[in-house]
């Protein structure tokens, strides 16, 4: 067995770790060697400098180091509760130490003897005391010490505690740490001046220094970039012949539009229909704010397309969302005679029979729908041009069987579109196969979205606005966050250290704000849409909103991508403080759409700076791309994407958000070597090999 191969092995081979311990670890996500030294600590508490009890401050963690002043007491305080308390000093004061239900502390801790304890300090006048504090004697020493040295911090889950981690993942090195294969080739490593794995496993866990654990930090923030980018590298299409689509003069679909097309539309416009004509292949990301105008520009490449006799497909992620693309892109297109043909999964057997025998006789020339465009026994003979709407709702796979959707002999070309604004350092990693093109112009006649930040005080005045505006034929959105909080159970696991409170707060559902709403404005038709609901019932209350039968939509974040109401004036946030920037700026995007002024009120009651300054930002921007910046500024890569839309691989130590540079020179390293060696087959960069298979095992294929 090589090295690479044991790191994957089951960590029940380790000495010491047991079916019931391993049990608990599968629910950190560790199930090999390598995912337990690799499931380094959240944070790290400082307990290396003892300080002397007389200058304890309330509140303070401290470690001391003291001599028991009398033999621990054990009392009975009632049935459930046992408490051990006694004295301890140094040569400068006296502490009061107890224990709540840990009666084995009264026969470890033994009268004149010398011990260290770590904890949070209390002062009530002249008097000191620790509750539950970590402890052990004054000559205890080595990575395993829970006192007088840096100690690393686990995230845990029920069943563990933080002891068992740390015995797990020393257990776990001491396995492999003289035998570590070295992923970073040698000259990488000294190029950047980066620690070797040996080094820098033993200080992530166990740091003798702040100076060590920094290295550590640095390499793995590297070699964590750098694996990522050798593994999208890798799986980055080759550039491929492609579908030679003809050049086709755009001024004569501009003509037949109602309106003009901004500079940004006409310039994404032409970057693709060069590809297109090209013979090469296109693979292209389309990036537009909240309407930009991204269907334009599809409905002219479809255009091209079918002048040269091609078909092109059209899939958007919801029912609703493409019966509406279908609606709008027979309106582009109807002129020129293109026929188009809508496909969902909600359909008759015979309307898809239909559709499919219209494409066996040439009839189509281009296919709207869902997923069901991807349903087995579907051929899509002439198909030159795949594009996808909101492209981060579809996986990876999903991509890549509709770009394989075709009969040619040639691939199609791949259009894929996307509202959610994606800082560029984060495309540098995520979109590292497809060429991009961007929107950054409303099209005239768009009024901004004046926003607005205001506490629940205000609740009286906004069900005034609310009737207002729907006494003038307006429609309201309000949206509540969904209340699916999961506190992390227990505590750090250490005595004194309790978990932070993590119930969940009292947040109205968006059930139990419709119900309060349809009692505060009676006269108002008033509707809840949640994601519990069935997709049908999903697609009915958005359709009444739509035809204008419902004046408030209550709804959790399910109308973050939505149809297009334009008149809806009104997006009501409530508890604004639990979206992140990016979300709430895609919630502002579902009005504005119309000729109407339209109004975002963000509410929220949370004074912190970190809530205040994030709503500033909304308030005064309407700027996607900035907004996302400081989104994943703010909160970084996990909770911008959220369920990992993108297929982005969870971070260990690197922060997209934070870590550009170290980013940008991994990912040119990377490109460098897989210049030189694209499928990593050199002796020297086996491990690296080895690493990034992982890396995609891990991620099951959701790569991008």
């Amino acid at each position: 067995m090589n090295t690479s191969d044991s790191l994957r092995g089951d960590i029940r081979r380790i000495k010491g770790i047991g079916e019931k311990r391993a049990q608990a670890l599968n629910k950190l996500g560790v199930f090999s060697l390598f995912d337990l030294i690799s499931y380094f600590p959240r944070r790290y508490e400082d307990r290396s400098t003892v300080r002397p009890v007389g200058l304890l401050s309330d509140g303070e963690a401290a470690t001391i180091c003291v001599i028991c002043g009398d033999e621990p007491r054990l009392s009975r305080i009632r049935r459930g509760l046992d408490l051990v308390r006694f004295r301890a000093y140094d040569d400068s004061g006296e502490i009061t130490i107890t224990y709540f239900n840990q009666p084995y502390v009264r026969n470890q801790i033994h009268r004149g003897g010398s011990y260290r304890f770590y904890g949070r300090v209390e002062v009530h006048g002249s008097r000191r005391s620790m509750v539950n504090p970590a402890c052990e004697p004054e000559e205890a020493s080595g990575p395993l010490s829970v006192t007088g040295r840096i100690v690393p911090v686990y995230g845990l889950r029920s069943g563990l505690q933080q002891k068992l981690v740390r015995q797990s993942v020393r257990q776990g090195l001491d396995s492999c740490l003289s035998s570590l294969p070295e992923v970073l080739p040698d000259a990488l490593r000294r190029e950047f001046r980066l620690a070797d794995a040996a080094f820098a496993y033993e200080a992530i866990h166990f740091p003798e220094s702040i100076q060590a654990l920094e290295q550590a930090r640095r390499r793995f923030v590297f070699e964590e970039l750098f694996v990522l980018s050798c593994a999208l590298g890798s799986r980055q299409r080759s550039t491929q012949d492609g579908i030679r689509i003809p050049a086709a003069d755009f001024e004569a679909f501009y003509a037949a539009l109602p309106f003009s097309p901004t500079a940004a539309q006409r310039k994404a416009v032409m970057e693709a229909a060069e590809e297109l004509s090209s013979g090469r292949q296109m693979n292209r990301l389309l990036q537009g704010d909240v309407g930009s105008g991204k269907t334009l520009v599809a409905a002219a490449l479809i255009w091209q397309s079918s002048k040269a006799g091609y078909l092109s497909l059209f899939m958007a992620p919801t029912e609703i969302l493409a019966e509406q693309h279908y609606a709008t892109l027979s309106e582009f297109l109807a002129p020129f005679g293109i026929r188009i043909a809508l496909l969902t999964g909600s359909q008759r057997a015979a309307e898809k029979r239909a559709v499919r025998e219209a494409l066996e006789r040439g009839e189509l020339d281009l296919v709207v729908g869902t997923h069901a465009l991807l349903s087995e026994g579907m051929e899509y003979p002439r198909l030159a041009l795949a594009v996808t709407d909101e492209q981060h709702r579809f996986g990876v796979d999903q991509r890549a069987r509709l770009a394989r959707s075709g009969t040619e002999a040639l691939p199609p070309h791949v259009y894929v579109m996307s509202a959610t604004p994606i800082p560029r350092t984060l495309a540098l990693i995520i979109y590292g196969d497809l060429s991009v093109s961007i929107l950054d112009e409303l099209p005239p006649g768009r009024q901004p979205v004046e926003t607005f930040c205001v506490n629940s005080g205000y609740h009286t005045r906004l069900l005034a606005f609310i009737r207002k505006l729907c006494g003038e034929g307006r429609q309201v959105f309000v949206v509540c966050p969904k209340v699916e909080e999961e506190a992390e159970p227990g505590s750090d696991g250490e005595p004194g250290f309790q978990a932070a409170d993590g119930a969940e707060q009292n947040l109205l559902s968006a059930v139990e704000y419709a119900q309060k709403l349809r009692g505060e404005l009676p006269e108002l038709r008033i509707d809840c849409l949640h994601g519990r609901m069935k997709p049908a019932e999903k697609g009915t209350a958005m359709q009444k909103m739509l035809s204008g039968e419902t004046d408030v939509l209550v709804a959790t974040t399910v109308i973050e991508v939505g149809v297009d109401i334009p008149n809806a004036a009104l997006m009501l946030v409530e508890n604004a403080e639990r979206f992140g920037l990016s979300q709430l700026h895609q919630l502002r995007g579902r009005v504005g759409r119309g000729k109407h002024q339209s109004y975002c009120v963000l509410v929220t009651d949370n004074k912190s700076d970190d809530v205040q300054a994030r709503m500033k930002v909304l308030c005064e921007s309407a700027d996607g791309f900035r907004i996302a910046e400081e989104d994943l500024r703010l909160r970084g890569p996990g909770d911008f994407f959220g369920s990992r839309q993108h297929g982005l691989p969870e971070m260990h130590l690197a922060d997209l958000g934070a870590e550009t540079e170290t980013l940008l020179r991994a990912k040119k390293a990377a490109e460098r070597l897989l210049t030189e060696d694209p499928q990593l087959q050199e002796p020297e960069h086996r491990d690296l090999n080895d690493r990034v298979r992982i890396l995609e095992e891990k991620m099951n294929g959701t790569l991008n």
